[in-house]
């Protein structure tokens, strides 16, 4: 018995270090899960395509709950990497909409989940289950009278009393009131929580940039977390299409308020980089009590409401301020269950608008939308036939430590959650010369569905060419929105950034101050940079990206504060010195 032990693990150990991989350590935005193709049928007039947004996930016992918007189910999870769907829809036979569980809250009552989705009426259940990994679930509430969009039901442990939180307009404020704790249904009206204040906040505007002033920005995703007796009630704005969509807080000292703004806002932001948008969303913890954040990264190519989902480290500081770490937030960091949970691995992108050579190109598709860093633009093969391929050229023999496969959804076929056993089949080679090619990766028989495919290599490898060759599609052409090699370059990493400057008009001066332009000395060496906000010297939580530019006007400040920045460059070889705090009134 013992020697067949010792075989097995053997073999296990010895076809682990052929396909080059092991369990991850570490994950890369956006999270690689089954993602439903859109349910609606006037939202695939450009193409039919994938898309889910507005999350929550959840903890209880060391396993993970994931909602999202029309997923026709859920996922679970033990490590917040691999992910279990389970097949459910919300809905009784009477209920005749799509919108079965659009932006739904999910939440733990000791140790029963709770779940509701959108529904302008008073018809939707309120869901309850002990057991939601085998799929068992009952009605606590037959017609919940506090149906709402947008909603979130709040359970204060330390009170043991319940609330909910909801609303989703250009318009009107997020709402609140207390359920009772017996039959779940509202006591009293519905009582005004928070509204937008876009005059003062920039980062509330409307528009891809937050620099569309002529339409009202968008109040939604009502979420609570209690944190040392305080109340941080938090909220999506200003409008889900945007890679400025983000979440802020107000702050209370009791569950309906009142409620002040912290000043440290949005706290969840990040809009540059591959991955943008960090809107309408929750916060959670982990089994080690260390908090994270989940929430909407947007495409919007297809459809405007094309969206997938993204999840970061989140805290508190010592000072009750709630944020969110963005920076290199869709590089690969490390998970919640490894002694660096929520740290940047300092993998750099290795193929950053390096040549590609493609076996075909459909139409205005082009090879180098593959690795320009932009998620809504891919390159397309003619066909999803077996033995297209693209391959990257990083310029130079390179460490390679992981690699993401974005997937793009071109002239697919069907609607819904993909079927079982379809999944994304391909192979990954390696090469020095371009010509002599070695198997990396092998999931010639993957039957998984992986739209954001992320190998982490239990070995690194050594290579100046990376092939990725196709061998099934799930459905539609072998289309790429990124291709991301992740690992070390032998060049030096870039020197600190000179000649940082911010640009504002002054306090007492007649013009916009919601608005900063940045400005620096180009770095030849450098890929990109990310600069750092925040309003005082120790706590530059916010975070912007930017490839390739030595200048970006950021729209996204509150009027009446002073802010400090600092900035820093990076390339695929590492990330220079940050340049001194500036302060700018």
């Amino acid at each position: 018995m013992i020697n067949r032990l010792k075989y097995s693990l053997l073999v296990a150990a010895l076809f682990l270090s052929l396909i080059g991989f092991a369990q991850n350590r570490t994950y890369c935005n956006p999270i690689n899960i089954d993602y439903g193709y859109c349910p609606i049928p006037d939202f695939v007039k450009q193409g039919k395509h994938r898309a889910t947004a507005d999350p929550v996930i959840v903890q209880n016992k060391g396993t993970f709950y994931l909602f999202s918007t029309n997923q026709w189910g859920y996922w679970y999870s033990d490590d917040l990497s691999n992910w279990t769907f389970v097949s459910r829809k919300f809905l009784r036979p009477e209920h005749k909409v799509y919108d079965e569980l659009c932006a739904p809250s999910a939440s733990f009552v000791n140790d029963t989940l709770l779940v509701v989705g959108s529904t302008h009426g008073k018809e939707f259940p309120i869901w309850m289950s002990t057991n939601p990994k085998n799929n068992e679930w009952k009605e606590l509430v037959h017609k919940s009278e506090a149906g709402a969009w947008d909603p979130q039901i709040f359970w204060d442990a330390d009170t043991d009393q319940i609330y909910e939180y909801f609303g989703s307009s250009n318009l009107y404020p997020l709402y609140g009131f207390k359920l009772n704790r017996k039959t779940f249904q509202p006591e009293g009206e519905a009582i005004p929580m928070i509204a937008l204040n876009d005059d003062e906040h920039g980062w509330e505007r409307f528009g891809e940039h937050n620099d569309n002033t002529f339409l009202q920005p968008f109040l939604e995703g009502a979420f609570m977390t209690k944190h040392n007796n305080k109340y941080y009630l938090q909220y999506g704005a200003p409008g889900t299409e945007f890679s400025g969509y983000a979440d802020g807080v107000y702050v209370g000292n009791s569950p309906l308020g009142p409620f002040e703004y912290q000043s440290h806002n949005p706290f969840s932001y990040k809009p540059g980089g591959f991955a943008r948008g960090a809107g309408h969303g929750a916060t959670f913890l982990n089994t080690n009590q260390s908090y994270w954040h989940t929430s909407t990264i947007g495409i919007c190519t297809k459809n405007n409401f094309e969206r997938r989902i993204g999840i970061w480290p989140a805290g508190f500081d010592r000072d009750g301020v709630m944020f969110c770490n963005t920076a290199y937030g869709d590089y690969p960091t490390y998970l919640p269950n490894v002694k660096q949970s929520g740290e940047f691995t300092r993998w750099m992108l290795l193929n950053y608008n390096k040549p590609v050579i493609v076996s075909s190109t459909l139409g205005g598709l082009q090879p180098n939308f593959s690795v320009d860093e932009d998620i809504k633009t891919y390159w397309s093969a003619k066909t999803g036939n077996a033995g297209e391929y693209l391959i990257s050229d990083l310029g130079q023999r390179a460490t390679i430590n992981a690699i993401q496969i974005n997937y793009a959804d071109q002239d697919v076929e069907f609607m819904g959650k993909s079927t079982p056993k379809n999944g994304h089949q391909y192979r990954l080679y390696v090469s020095n010369d371009g010509k002599k090619w070695t198997l990396l990766v092998d999931k010639s028989n993957n039957e998984k569905d992986v739209p954001h495919e992320y190998i982490e290599l239990e070995k690194s490898a050594t290579a100046r060419y990376v092939k990725l060759e196709n061998v099934k599609m799930p459905t539609g052409t072998f289309a790429i929105s990124g291709f991301r090699i992740f690992g070390n370059g032998n060049q030096a990493k870039p020197t600190e950034v000179q000649n940082f400057v911010a640009l504002r008009t002054p306090p007492k001066v007649k013009g916009e101050r919601r608005n900063v332009w940045f400005k620096w000395q180009q770095n030849p060496t450098a890929d990109g940079y990310v600069i750092y906000f925040g309003k005082s010297a120790d706590k530059l939580y916010g975070s912007i990206m930017v490839y390739g530019k030595n200048e970006y006007y950021f729209n996204g400040l509150d009027r009446s504060d002073a802010y400090y920045f600092a900035i820093e460059a990076f390339n695929d070889s590492g990330i220079s010195a940050r340049t001194q705090v500036t302060k700018v009134d």
